[in-house]
């Protein structure tokens, strides 16, 4: 998973599968879910995400046993 924030656009991206998307459907307003080929959800975008979440802020409460790769984006 990949989370990118573009203040100059106040966006943020949540990427939940590295597969393209081929369908989108809004959820919420300025809420834009990201669908692939399948149906699953393959992403999120947030529209004036400053006002929606708390961006201050990152936690993870829980990983799985998956091999966990770090890297800059």
């Amino acid at each position: 998973m990949k989370i990118n924030y573009y203040p100059e656009t106040d966006s943020l991206y949540i990427h939940l599968a590295d597969k393209p998307s081929v369908d989108s459907q809004e959820i919420s307003e300025g809420v834009v879910a990201d669908y692939d080929e399948l149906g699953n959800l393959v992403g999120l975008d947030i529209d004036n995400a400053s006002k929606k979440v708390q961006l201050g802020e990152f936690i993870i409460n829980q990983i799985l046993p998956v091999s966990l790769k770090t890297s800059a984006y």
